[in-house]
């Protein structure tokens, strides 16, 4: 982002959390409402947060690193080979050019 996105969004971000803090603060409930309305705010966004986690964890195990890089691998030398055979090929071409010459 350039330097001007850059600071319109943290203006835009501090004016949303100062304008919430103002808003907590002249909330009509008591202090101890409003504190645990944060509090089980807090909570439901960590649990959120920890399952979310596990989720990923989860896919993440499942997916085979080792075996997807040894097939890379496999295909990888397979190209070369097939590159070097093309390469030869070519070169046995010019080579039958120049003798021409």
């Amino acid at each position: 982002m350039s330097s001007s996105k850059t600071g319109v969004a943290l203006a835009l971000l501090a004016g949303v959390a100062i304008g919430a803090g103002i808003g907590i603060l002249m909330a009509p409930e008591k202090g101890s409402k409003t504190r645990k309305k944060i509090k089980g705010g807090y909570c439901d966004a960590t649990d959120d947060l920890k399952n979310k986690y596990k989720d990923l964890k989860k896919k993440v195990s499942k997916v085979d690193v080792e075996g997807k890089y040894e097939e890379l691998v496999d295909n990888l030398s397979h190209k070369s080979e097939d590159v070097v055979s093309f390469l030869e090929t070519k070169l046995a071409s010019l080579k039958k050019q120049v003798a021409k010459y």
